[in-house]
């Protein structure tokens, strides 16, 4: 044996030790050779030995090295060598090196092209490596050189072309082959049906299928698979069905990947019941040659039931999955816990936790989030909080998504104080907040009104060098067009088209120089929902020109307008009676293939409403029907107070009755439309049912109060007025809202002196503070009556009230005074017996029928709502 493949052998048992291994190699090439001796073949498997070794020990400047030691070898023998070194890089994941060994070989040899197979495989290892770059200057220079492609590089170059969305040139790639001389096989179909599907055309890839047959190749159970699985993705479940039959006609068996395709694709469409038929099926139809369901296909199912909230089926599936311990991991237990925990079973979320410890399957991470995030969406914050416990107990550290869950769930419940103790804690544990956290930190201040904290926080952000998205600069944004300062909001918009996030240092002088300009703020571009909320805040200031301009601007960005920017539009115009403008906009938003929602009908129903164009809007409501939209309180609210208007009271006590009859729960707005519709017609009896109705629905509310006193008092009811506001100081309302110095000049003008004194007396006992000339008249009437001892009685009650400081023009209440005396309860009048009956909304109903009996006495020919009561429809 010469002393090459001695030193060879050497190498070999020494890839353990590169040092050595490297210096053995040297010696190999020091040795003379020639490429037909045995010694070039050792040196050749010698190659790929020492340049594994090098990778391994990430010997990256000795690899550099090896190039130009087989560069100083005979040119037949240094070639060879350089393919197997630039191979080895390649198979290795070096793609980056292999890449720059290729190039330097092409510029030393420009008229030596490599081989074919080696094109292929530096090609193949850009592309797997997403080098894209690389792979089209690999691709030109093929050209160049003149090296004639093979099948296998024509299918390298369509899946590059594929993988970077350019469909158009992969399939001019494919058309070429047979001009090249190369047929396409199955894996260039498949590569390129794959391709179309990946991009949503489906029925592109359907007809290379159909062509497949023309060049003589077969489709494969992939390409059906891969076909199936689009149409599915896309819900069209029909065309997916017709290729299991094609492909059982074409020989081929569909597999349990064909069959999780179509089970997941009748999941997502809602379609259960058909998925659970098939799942059904696969588990006990062995005669039709079905696949057994695997653990893809039943976590599959249990994701299906979970998400429409069949959780008794969901719960008989995790039984029969337990039955098979392979069946149920880690995977199928989390997929769990997310269905209890959004369906609200959240203690049986914590039972799954324990039963997972119990069992040996260790909850991970995400497992103690999903739970953790269930309890803060409900608000249960302490309950998070000794989830969390359980996990760093079990050896878990919380993440930054653990701690922004937290976050989240104490800003969303206006724990701010909280929030940042819990952002000091984790701090402390070394878990670094990332923009998300600080995002909803942000949220929450703007909510808050702390514009000041908020500001500092902006301030910190920048400090820390954390990414500025637009999120941050749509919060920011938003929280400036909610407290008034529409103007620098507008600005940022524009300067984020110059700056990106940077743009946000244009927030006036408190917030100038936050935002650094450098860094990644110029790809934080205005997105559809920055146009949404800026649209949003210049409508609600009536400033709908500027809106209009913002609109354009978008659309000449290319941001094309939902429906809820549409929405914005239609409301604003309706708001402001411009109906002929909601409609044009209504035109355009269905031109512009964008659906109209419950808001959009709602709108355009207020903004009829206001017109009394009651004919159109019935062809509104018989349109939602026909598009399936079901109206809610806001849509019946508006149609109720237009025929309210209208003097149409006994259809809106028609609409009223539909309206319970479908389910929709009344509120105080609808309560309210009827109550004063009621009291206008001087139908005060029925006026009054309506309003013990409302009691019983809505509870003992303020406004249900201050409505039916005042509108009682508007009618001459002074006596029934008076019954009710003793019954609202029994129940400690807050009598803001209330007119009570009419009701006290009109008993003082019907002489009902000692009435008026016993009310004043009791506001005063029960803690409410108001206003002092408020005693005038019942004084100078008692007097005039002789009753001086009660007249200077409630005069020294007066100043005693002034003296103290408590007499506001404003009527409000002593809170401590209020808190002693709420112990009280109550007796006396019909209005009393109203009142404090709590015997549920089954009265609802009933009384309805007693009430329509009289609907519709008297005229109401104009019922004007109050200014702010399309807001309280609207919400």
């Amino acid at each position: 044996m010469d002393q090459r493949n001695k030193l060879t052998k050497a190498l070999t048992k020494n890839i353990h030790n590169p040092t050595l291994a490297w210096n053995l190699f040297k010696r190999i090439l020091s040795v003379p050779i020639s490429s037909s001796s045995i010694s070039f073949r050792s040196v050749f498997r010698s190659i790929p030995i020492i340049t594994n070794i090098l990778i391994r020990a990430k010997m990256v400047s000795q690899i550099d090295h090896l190039q130009q030691l087989l560069l100083q070898q005979p040119q037949e023998v240094s070639h060879v060598s350089l393919f197997a070194l630039i191979r080895v890089l390649s198979k290795s994941g070096l793609s980056d090196l292999a890449f720059s060994q290729f190039q330097s070989f092409r510029t030393q040899f420009p008229a030596n092209p490599p081989p074919v197979y080696l094109y292929n495989v530096v090609l193949e290892s850009s592309l797997r490596e997403d080098k894209m770059d690389s792979f089209s200057w690999l691709y030109k220079d093929m050209v160049i050189a003149g090296v004639s492609p093979e099948t296998y590089t024509f299918n390298l170059l369509i899946a590059g072309l594929c993988d970077s969305g350019r469909m158009e040139d992969a399939r001019e790639v494919f058309d070429k082959m047979s001009v090249k001389g190369c047929r396409p096989n199955e894996f260039s179909f498949g590569i390129l049906v794959r391709g179309y599907c990946r991009v949503r055309l489906s029925m592109q890839a359907l007809e290379l299928l159909d062509g497949m047959e023309s060049f003589g190749v077969q489709p494969n159970t992939v390409i059906y698979n891969t076909l199936i699985s689009s149409f599915c993705r896309d819900g069209r479940t029909d065309e997916a069905e017709r290729l299991v039959e094609r492909m059982r006609e074409d020989g081929l068996f569909p597999d349990v990947v064909t069959f999780n395709s179509r089970i997941s694709a009748l999941c997502s469409a809602g379609k259960i019941l058909e998925a659970s038929r098939i799942f059904r099926d696969m588990q006990i139809d062995e005669e039709l040659g079905l696949p057994r369901p695997n653990i893809i296909t039943f976590n599959l199912m249990l994701e299906g039931f979970c998400k429409e909230g069949m959780l008794e089926e969901a719960n008989t599936l995790v039984e029969s999955m337990k039955r098979n311990e392979s069946l149920m991991g880690l995977d199928s237990y989390n997929i769990w816990l997310l269905g209890l925990v959004r369906n609200g079973k959240l203690l049986e979320a914590q039972l799954v936790l324990k039963e997972m410890v119990d069992k040996g399957i260790e909850p991970n991470i995400y497992s103690f989030n999903t739970v953790m995030d269930g309890f803060c969406k409900n608000g249960l914050i302490s309950d998070a909080r000794m989830v969390m416990g359980l996990m760093i107990s079990s050896g878990i550290g919380p993440d930054t998504v653990t701690y922004s869950t937290l976050l989240h769930g104490c800003c969303s419940t206006g724990k701010v104080l909280k929030a940042n103790s819990i952002l000091h804690g984790m701090m402390r544990r070394g878990c670094s907040p990332n923009t998300y956290t600080c995002n909803i930190l942000l949220h929450s201040l703007w909510k808050e009104g702390r514009i000041l904290e908020a500001e500092k926080l902006l301030q910190k952000m920048n400090e820390r060098s954390y990414d500025l998205d637009n999120v941050t600069c749509n919060i920011m944004i938003d929280g400036l067009c909610k407290s008034g300062k529409l103007d620098e909001a507008v600005d940022i918009v524009k300067g984020m088209w110059i700056h990106g996030s940077a743009a946000l240092g244009n927030l006036g002088n408190s917030f100038l120089g936050l935002v650094d300009s450098s860094g990644n703020g110029k790809k934080c571009l205005p997105d559809l929902i920055t146009y949404s909320i800026i649209i949003n805040g210049l409508c609600k200031a009536g400033r709908l020109d500027e809106a209009r301009k913002k609109f354009i601007e978008m659309m000449g960005k290319n941001l094309h307008p939902d429906s809820i920017i549409y929405d914005t539009f239609i409301h604003s115009f309706c708001k402001h009676g411009k109906i002929s403008s909601a409609f044009r906009v209504l035109k355009d938003m269905e031109k512009r293939g964008c659906n109209k929602s419950l808001q959009t009908y709602n709108s355009l129903i207020f903004g009829l409403g206001s017109k009394n164009q009651i004919f159109e809007i019935y062809g509104l409501l018989d349109d939602m029907k026909e598009k399936g939209i079901t109206p809610n309180i806001c849509t019946y609210n508006n149609m109720i107070s237009c025929l309210c208007e209208s003097g149409r009271i006994e259809d809106a006590t028609s609409l009223f009755d539909e309206m319970l009859q479908k389910g929709i729960s009344p509120n105080i707005s609808s309560f309210r439309l009827l109550i004063k519709a009621f009291c206008k017609a001087s139908d005060f009896g029925i006026a009054k049912e309506v309003f013990e109705i409302a009691l019983s629905t809505c509870g003992h509310k303020e406004a249900l109060y201050s409505l039916m006193f005042n509108e009682l008092l508007i009618g001459g009811e002074v006596s029934e007025a008076k019954e009710l506001f003793n019954a609202a100081l029994d129940r400690y309302l807050d009598l803001g809202n209330f007119h009570y110095n009419d009701l006290i000049e009109k008993l003082c003008k019907d002489e009902m002196f000692e009435n008026t004194s016993d009310i004043l007396h009791k506001m005063i006992d029960k803690g409410y503070r108001f206003d002092p000339a408020s005693f005038m008249p019942v004084i100078d009437g008692l007097g005039k009556r002789g009753k001086k001892h009660d007249a200077d009685e409630l005069a020294d009650r007066m100043m005693d009230m002034a003296s103290e400081g408590m007499g506001e023009k404003k009527i409000t209440r002593n809170e401590s005074a209020f808190n002693r005396q709420k112990q009280n309860r109550f007796s006396g009048s019909d209005w009393q017996t109203i009142i404090h009956r709590d015997d549920g909304s089954g009265l609802v109903l009933k009384a309805l029928k007693r009430v329509q009996k009289g609907w519709g006495q008297g005229s109401i020919s104009s019922l004007q709502p109050q200014n702010n009561d399309f807001l309280d429809y609207w919400g």
